[in-house]
């Protein structure tokens, strides 16, 4: 095998992403291990040490003969995942700059296009050899290199036509069109022979329509601008010509499963029992992590493709998805959720008619595909879900008849996802038909930490929710890593319910957050008490020796709750004007504009803050002034608002929030503002959440009513 070669190379002096650099050679050797368990967690392994997050050092680079010596040997046993790997190095090496140095966590500085890509090229040889390979999985790992690692334009094309007609499984097939894509894209000279193939495929009625959609949504990828009316209408002609596979016959009183068609229904189907020792949330994020990117129908990489290449055309990317939604086949209908997801969350529109497909997918007989579209529907700000709301309730009955009224712990992990995630979509939106099944979780303890998160959104429900959140509240461990702790989220509930009957629980555990020297809880239990204002008097004793403590964050969380208690300006202004010199600057001055006018002393400094360098800084500022100085600042406030909007997108939301408070004096914005309402990519926050855009839209709405 390679070990003679391993002890050829100097690996102490090649540093890497994570552990040490004698590691990389003995993960090698461990991949040709006869062991099935040795070799995955090798390849675990180095893709975490040497390939960490797709990146590239000099090790990685170091490995590459080594890699290509495992896939050449026949006695290899997983072939194909080592040539998967070598192609992940490969796309990560061409989509460095040419001329870049990397710097690794570990101070490992590398070239990797300059040291990578040659290599690749270098084996361009044993490419085209793999590409032929008996063994379908090293065809299928292979093939994609062609496109990428061969610059002879007539042999990488001549080799695909030749994998095209030589492949008969359907993945093979269209990864062989995929490829003559990349080349087109890749080399100039390619571009016209494979556009002219791919639209020669495209109308070849001889072919299969997977095989023509394919050409279709390649050939538009290679030359966009010639993109026509008629692509959407053609794909979708092709789509739904490909026929479904058979779905599995259901069993009376069998455990209900996935979709039965592919390995990655079959992984989710037997989800492992929770780990004691996990944090449930933290389990639920890796778990969901876990099902991030699955496919499960062979056209769904296509259709990802195709939506890509549309871009901002939501009106024919609605009627391709609306096709997917409705499609016979069950693969394709749960591989559009994620898209259709993207689409609302992405852009702006009427979407509607999307968010009812969505709810056309909630089949009690499909667990699986109901969880993945219930989730969907619970991550949309309700005034967008409002339309899935009664099919929502209906699954939660159906599920109720059909299972009973403890479906919510149910043991049949597909089942009880899809229930749940339907539950918590109904309770976002304030339906108090979720309710029992929150009751169900909070008294039995089984994923309570997601009923927690839920209740916060049944303030009507208060009466039945707060004294079993509280009783969980007093039984928690605040001493515990607050960030993964159901005590976290209890907090954040108490506090969203809004019932003062909270406040007793909130401040018993304020203290103890204190006396565990948990500054995360003690921060967040602050903030949940600042909600109940005056109410929240009894907490004054922990409250104000946190307003002179170090920590500029719970100087601000107390000073904010004692100003909420006591309303005294004489005591909050200086404390927040000191905390100007902190890393809490945003939100004291923030803090220091609710005041309002009581904070003028603060104004001086506002002021000074206006000249500074950072927009965000200004803005807040500008606002800040406007708030405690009033209108008779606007005409000296206004450019430096727009200015920050105009220069960060960000700050859009922000903005408009300003201006709303500025009423008719903001009028000269109005321009401003109409042409925000008039794009059609979503904006909002420094991530463009979809709640932050929905909520600016509704903002700017109101505004140009109140100032045209």
């Amino acid at each position: 095998m390679i070990n003679e070669h391993l002890e050829d190379v100097d690996w102490s002096s090649m540093g890497h992403a994570y552990g040490s650099a004698e590691e990389v050679p003995l993960l090698l050797e461990r991949m040709a291990s006869p062991d099935p368990e040795v070799r995955e967690e090798a390849f675990r392994r180095f893709y975490s040490a040497a390939h960490h997050q797709g990146d590239v050092y000099r090790c990685t680079t170091a490995s590459i003969p080594f890699l290509f010596a495992l896939a050449d040997d026949d006695r290899t046993p997983d072939r194909a995942a080592v040539l998967g790997l070598l192609l992940s190095i490969g796309r990560a090496a061409l989509d460095c700059d040419p001329e870049g140095i990397y710097c690794s966590p570990a101070g490992d500085m590398s070239t990797p296009y300059a040291e990578t890509v040659p290599r690749m090229r270098e084996h361009a040889a044993d490419f085209e050899r793999y590409a032929a390979d008996p063994d379908p999985g090293v065809r299928r790992a292979a093939v994609p290199a062609l496109g990428l690692f061969l610059d002879d334009t007539d042999r990488a094309f001549a080799l695909l036509r030749e994998r095209l007609a030589a492949e008969s499984g359907t993945l093979e097939r269209l990864l062989a069109v995929e490829t003559a894509a990349v080349l087109a894209q890749r080399l100039p000279a390619a571009l016209g022979p494979v556009t002219t193939w791919l639209t020669t495929l495209a109308t070849d009625q001889a072919l299969d329509a997977d095989i023509r959609l394919a050409a279709l949504v390649h050939q538009a990828a290679c030359t966009p601008e010639t993109i026509g009316t008629d692509l959407v209408p053609t794909a979708t002609r092709l789509l739904r010509q490909l026929a479904p596979e058979p779905e599995p016959e259901d069993e009376p009183d069998a455990e209900p499963t996935a979709c039965g068609q592919c390995a990655a229904c079959t992984a989710a189907a037997a989800e492992a029992a929770p780990n004691p020792t996990v944090p449930p949330q933290l389990a639920a994020v890796f778990a969901d992590l876990d099902r991030h990117g699955r496919t499960h129908a062979p056209t769904t990489e296509l259709l990802t493709t195709l939506h890509q290449v549309l871009d901002d055309r939501i009106a024919e990317r609605t009627a391709l998805l609306t096709a997917q939604l409705t499609h016979p086949d069950r693969a394709t209908r749960h591989d559009a959720i994620p898209m259709t997801k993207t689409l609302i969350r992405s852009w702006r529109g009427d979407h509607t008619h999307l968010v009812q497909l969505l709810a056309d997918q909630l089949r009690p007989h499909d667990p699986y595909t109901t969880a993945e579209a219930a989730e969907a529907l619970g991550q949309l700000p309700p005034t967008l879900a409002e339309p899935a709301r009664q099919a929502l309730a209906t699954l939660v009955e159906a599920h109720h008849s059909a299972h009973g009224p403890t479906v919510w712990a149910s043991p049949h992990p597909l089942l009880r996802r899809a229930h749940q995630h339907a539950v918590t979509a109904l309770a976002h939106l304030g339906d108090a038909r979720a309710l029992p099944d929150l009751l169900t979780a909070l008294d039995t303890g089984v994923d309570a930490w997601r009923a927690t998160a839920a209740a916060g959104h049944l303030p009507r429900a208060a009466d039945e929710l707060l004294p079993r959140l509280t009783r969980r509240l007093a039984d928690a461990d605040l001493s515990q890593d607050w960030s993964w702790s159901e005590a976290s989220v209890l907090v954040a509930a108490l506090g969203r319910l809004g019932d003062p009957t909270a406040v007793p629980a909130l401040t018993t555990a304020l203290a103890t957050c204190i006396r565990h020297e948990n500054r995360p809880g003690t921060t967040a239990a602050l903030h949940a008490l600042t909600r109940f204002g005056t109410d929240a008097s009894r907490a004054l004793d922990s409250i104000r020796p946190l307003a002179d403590a170090e920590d500029p964050d719970l100087r601000l969380a107390a000073t904010q709750l004692l100003w909420a208690v006591e309303h005294d300006p004489a005591d909050a202004v200086p404390r927040l004007t000191e905390l100007l010199d902190t890393h809490k600057q945003s939100g004291a001055v923030d803090a220091l504009g609710r005041i309002g006018a009581p904070a003028a002393a603060a104004l001086p400094v506002l002021r000074a803050l206006l000249q500074d360098g950072y927009e965000w800084t200004r803005l807040h500022a500008a606002a800040a002034i406007h708030d405690i100085a009033g209108p008779a600042e606007t005409e000296a406030l206004l450019p430096v608002l727009l200015e920050a909007w105009d220069k960060n997108e960000a700050t859009t939301g922000y903005v408009l929030e300003c201006l709303q408070r500025m009423g008719p004096a903001a009028a000269p914005a109005l321009p401003r503002i109409r042409a925000e309402l008039a794009r059609p990519r979503r904006t909002g926050g420094f991530f463009g959440g979809i709640d932050e855009d929905e909520a600016l839209q509704h903002t700017a709405r109101v505004l140009i009513d109140q100032v045209s």
